[in-house]
């Protein structure tokens, strides 16, 4: 499903275009470009981007300003990313687009404070799904299973499994990013659901509330364990704190419409679509 295929939710895009300019703010460097904001990551985590400027006023950004946000992230060695909802800002495409960057389209898709979930799957007898404490055993391999899972994107069933989790875990410990997720816990900023067995995770995701909206992200299963229902159960999860903890909107991108599907089953429904522009891969594969 494409963004022509539903009407835009004006209050809705307006609520999650605010979620998204807050939610980087408690681990970045954020730079003003006029009518791109760049969000700069400090420390350790998942890099962040530039975006349209909340609330902006003046001139839409053109392919002038986006070189100019690109130069300053090739400076600092940022990921020369863009992202934007299509419906909210549907201008920016041309001026990535002239600036030389490839734009992907991936499904945004929402529970509102309407819409009623699924129930969770059933699971295999020897998993169970929790919601993690900072200090939990399996917190470093929590954190690691979406790094795994998305080196191996898809949906199949893969041959990567235990052994490629427990180095990704060992070295995301020693860069910090373990303990990262930890304070973030502590301090109610993430909350980080996982499928457990024999003491480890074999899918986890997070959700990152801001007020009454949270986005459900980075919900990745061990690929050697796909095709078992677990990633809807740490959705479901996830789902399920946030309504008890006050959030009425949850909202979602998918990889792709393949997946998409998948979170249709937990009872999210499409609302808009979702831009990531990057640079086009070299077609010499240099």
């Amino acid at each position: 499903m494409t963004s022509a295929d539903h009407a835009p939710d004006h209050p809705l895009l307006d609520a999650i275009e605010r979620y998204y300019d807050a939610v980087p703010r408690s681990a970045a460097r954020v730079e003003d470009f006029g009518p791109l904001t760049l969000f700069l990551r400090e420390g350790a985590g998942w890099p962040y981007y530039a975006r349209p400027t909340l609330d902006h006023d003046g001139p839409a950004a053109t392919a002038e300003d986006v070189l100019r946000v690109l130069a300053r992230q090739r400076e600092v060695g940022a990921p020369e990313a863009f992202e934007w909802v299509a419906e909210r800002n549907p201008e920016l495409r041309a001026a990535v687009e002239a600036a030389g960057l490839a734009v992907h389209e991936h499904p945004l898709l929402v529970l509102g404070p309407q819409d009623e979930p699924a129930p969770a799957p059933g699971l295999p007898e020897q998993v169970r799904v929790e919601v993690l404490a900072a200090d939990a055993p399996e917190l470093a391999t929590a954190v690691a299973v979406p790094h795994v899972a998305f080196a191996d994107p898809g949906t199949d069933v893969g041959a990567t499994g235990a052994a490629e989790l427990a180095e990704t875990a060992s070295r995301l410990a020693a860069e910090g990013a373990v303990e990262r997720i930890a304070r973030r816990i502590v301090d109610g900023t993430t909350v980080l659901a996982a499928a457990l067995a024999d003491g480890s995770a074999l899918c986890a995701g997070q959700h990152n509330p801001v007020g009454a909206v949270t986005e459900v992200a980075g919900v990745g299963t061990l690929p050697a364990a796909r095709r078992s229902g677990l990633g809807l159960a740490v959705t479901a999860a996830l789902v399920a704190h946030a309504r008890a903890n006050g959030v009425r909107t949850v909202f979602l991108s998918a990889a792709d419409e393949d997946v998409a599907r998948i979170y249709r089953r937990a009872g999210f429904r499409p609302f808009a679509t979702a831009l990531i522009a990057e640079p086009a891969p070299d077609p010499s594969g240099a």
